[in-house]
């Protein structure tokens, strides 16, 4: 959510709700999974590796629903990558825009965009820039 470019959504503002969390309420039929969101389209493609290997990188999921969740992880898998399960959907702000879980976190720290060069994160780190987020009202 940008909201410069989305124009301004009220309860995102107000972070009475995530952006998945709105978007499920605004899809209630479906089974919403928050995954892909944090990682530049160029690293997810450098970064997939096989399963197994050491230089494979994770990648966070949020949902409310337990098999869309397995189903998310079986295609990350596919695509060359770990899942870390972060929880409900309310917790998807962990790794939104402005957070340390945010896109950077997938490029090496010396390089910036556009010039990122990807770098590879393992679940300590991941998990270490979730644990640190702050909402946008403790910023």
């Amino acid at each position: 959510y940008y909201p410069e470019r989305d124009g301004s959504i009220s309860e995102l503002d107000d972070e009475s709700t995530t952006t998945s969390e709105l978007l499920q309420a605004h899809l209630p039929e479906s089974r919403v999974v928050k995954a892909f969101n944090n990682i530049y389209f160029e690293h997810l493609a450098t970064l997939a590796r096989p399963a197994g290997d050491p230089e494979r990188s994770v990648l966070a999921i949020a949902g409310d629903d337990a098999a869309a969740k397995a189903e998310a992880t079986e295609l990350i898998d596919r695509l060359g990558y770990d899942a870390h399960d972060v929880g409900p959907l309310a917790e998807g702000w962990r790794y939104q825009r402005d957070t340390a879980a945010y896109a950077a976190l997938y490029g090496d720290p010396s390089t910036s965009y556009p010039d990122w060069k990807p770098r590879t994160v393992k679940v300590e780190l991941l998990q270490q820039q979730l644990d640190a987020a702050k909402r946008y009202r403790d910023m």
